[in-house]
């Protein structure tokens, strides 16, 4: 069973959506083009981590 969300909380939903969603793009594109290979590991995780965290608000949509 699904909870109806209200316009509020849809509205907050999707600002964090598009918050998260920007962070894990750049993250993404800066752990590709660092050289230091260890810092370049953990953007990677980061960006992972947002990643995560847009499926999961995403997932509240569906």
């Amino acid at each position: 069973m699904q909870t109806k969300l209200t316009a509020k909380e849809l509205d907050c939903i999707s600002d964090l959506l598009t918050l998260e969603e920007n962070v894990w793009k750049k993250a993404r594109m800066y752990s590709k083009t660092l050289t230091d290979p260890t810092i370049a590991s953990e953007i990677g995780t980061v960006a992972e981590n947002h990643e995560k965290r847009f499926n999961a608000l995403l997932g509240l949509l569906g």
